[in-house]
């Protein structure tokens, strides 16, 4: 297993942070209002990206998020054929540039979502959700039902699986977060185990893979140590956080500080020859930060060097 980092495009303190903690791998989101440049279906931008982090010392193992605006391709709407070109594209620039692993999503409408702030250890700052107010419809879309999203996902992945496979580059699917059937009028369909099990079942290839998300795995009430088992084949990328509460009202936690058993769940992956990436993630802000986000850096080193100790410890 190897330390990763979700970074920015240009590099900044996070970068001399990250390399300073032990980081030697990243991911990042080349979406253009992120990166101020042309989408990824542009090599020129990938091979930017690719140098630079190269250059600072990291190995760039794959995209993380939306690359684009993914709306007609997760609504089902005109023009959905032309964006899946463009990531088809993309998929191809990858396997040229040896960027080998794609996080996705099907979240449609709303990414993953927050609407709360809460106070963590010591009165540090943690991103929440409650359900009280997640499922009005807030948009001209609404609503889309989850069999429709189904459909388009399935459209989706159909067409762009083969063009993965022949790339040589791993699709990771991330579950929705949170993980609840429908969030603001938009239907949602990996919000638990059977759905994850369903989009597997679509495809055999080796270019058919999963993030792990551990966290949203503990929302669904389901067990995590067991799908880890069942799934050791299909995981590519470990999203290493944890919350305290369940799918309908849940916080971010310090790593150290949820119900978890992180050692446990360490030794899972190793038992099961995971020998991937994992990165921390959806850290609570820390002193000095301010808004919690999930993405501030402090509460990402402190979980950096529990991370690492518990390897040692658990290694050892």
């Amino acid at each position: 297993m190897k330390l990763c980092m979700f970074l920015p495009f240009a590099p900044d303190s996070r970068w001399t942070l990250a390399r300073q903690a032990g980081v030697e791998c990243a991911v990042f989101k080349p979406a253009p209002e992120l990166t101020g440049l042309e989408p990824p279906s542009n090599i020129d931008v990938l091979a930017e990206a690719k140098r630079r982090f190269n250059d600072a010392g990291f190995e760039l193992f794959g995209l993380e998020g939306d690359p684009f605006d993914m709306n007609r391709i997760k609504l089902g709407l005109d023009g959905r054929d032309e964006d899946i070109e463009s990531y088809k594209q993309m998929l191809r620039n990858m396997g040229e540039l040896d960027i080998p692993f794609l996080c996705y999503n099907f979240m449609v409408g709303i990414g993953w979502f927050r609407n709360r702030t809460v106070s963590e250890r010591g009165e540090a700052l943690s991103s929440a959700f409650e359900l009280d107010d997640a499922l009005r419809c807030e948009d001209e879309h609404c609503i889309i039902s989850s069999e429709a999203v189904w459909n388009n996902y399935r459209y989706f992945i159909e067409q762009i699986l083969p063009v993965a496979e022949e790339a040589g580059v791993r699709l990771g699917l991330h579950p929705d977060d949170p993980p609840i059937p429908s969030l603001k009028g938009y239907g949602r369909i990996f919000h638990n185990a059977d759905g994850i099990r369903q989009a597997l079942a679509l495809s055999d290839s080796p270019s058919h893979g999963l993030t792990f998300c551990q966290a949203n795995y503990l929302a669904m009430s389901e067990d995590v140590p067991q799908l880890i088992r069942e799934w050791k084949d299909r995981i590519g990328f470990v999203h290493f956080r944890d919350i305290k509460g369940t799918a309908a009202a849940f916080a971010e936690t310090f790593h150290d500080n949820g119900p978890h058993d992180m050692a446990e769940l360490l030794r899972v992956y190793r038992e099961v020859g995971f020998a991937g990436p994992i990165r921390t993630d959806h850290a609570p802000s820390m002193y000095g930060e301010g808004e919690a986000t999930g993405y501030e850096i402090l509460g990402h080193l402190f979980a950096l060097g529990y991370w690492k100790g518990l390897i040692d410890a658990t290694t050892r």
